[in-house]
């Protein structure tokens, strides 16, 4: 039977109850209130679920994540960085990608970006643990992702592109930020193609949790210094 959670205390099972069919389906109920969210990444656990269930919480077996040296840019793609006049930001429209996320979602296969998760990944924003890279050209959005950044590590939630490829050059532009400042993980956490031909791999979810306790507790990056990071200034320059 699927443990269901109280409000409080905050509180998850073992690992090893989740389900392997649905894969990694762990608990349901709890809250969305920074605590229990931040809890949850700590554990290597994340929410998903659609509109009319109960909250539903989730560490998959195998995990899928990308190391930030492993990402892989093809030429085609390093080409349209270099010549699209593509500008990346970082926390400058959280609201516009994460509305951005649900909207493509919605369009695509029914959100499981509620208005619940908005509000509680706003919050989260605001309290400095959730973070959004954003696309532009001539000053349209264009693409993005968002995630939660705790440590070395960072919880790739969800991505969005209405240009070709910008969901794509958000990801790179992560990626580097965090090979430069000693960024441990992306996490990426379920298993797609589009994310797996930019270089995410599946690792079993044990060996998942020793990156997630080397990585989750070290100094935070600094996400306030994105912006204006040497590194990111030489890569945009040579990319546009």
């Amino acid at each position: 039977m699927l443990p269901w959670l109280p409000s409080q205390p905050v509180a998850f099972p073992p690992l090893d109850y989740a389900l392997d069919e649905p894969d990694g389906l762990l608990a349901a109920g709890g809250a969305l209130t920074p605590d229990w969210l931040l809890a949850a990444y700590r554990r290597g656990i994340f929410p998903w679920y659609s509109e009319g269930q109960p909250i539903l919480w989730w560490s998959p077996d195998p995990r899928l994540v990308l190391f930030p040296a492993e990402v892989r840019v093809r030429r085609s793609l390093a080409k349209r960085m270099r010549n699209a006049g593509f500008k990346v930001t970082c926390d400058h429209d959280f609201d516009g990608v994460i509305n951005a996320c649900a909207t493509s979602r919605a369009d695509a296969e029914g959100t499981w970006i509620t208005a619940p998760m908005q509000q509680a990944y706003r919050q989260l924003h605001r309290l400095g643990h959730a973070h959004s890279i954003e696309v532009w050209r001539n000053e349209r959005l264009v693409g993005g992702l968002y995630g939660i950044s705790l440590g070395r590590m960072f919880f790739g939630e969800s991505m969005f592109s209405v240009e070709s490829d910008a969901s794509k050059v958000a990801l790179v532009h992560l990626t580097r930020y965090m090979q430069a400042n000693g960024g441990g993980l992306i996490d990426c956490q379920m298993h797609t193609p589009h994310l797996v031909s930019l270089g995410a791999r599946d690792i079993a979810r044990n060996d998942f949790i020793v990156y997630l306790e080397e990585y989750v507790d070290q100094p935070a990056l600094s996400w306030d210094m994105y912006a204006t990071s040497p590194v990111m200034q030489e890569i945009t320059q040579r990319e546009q």
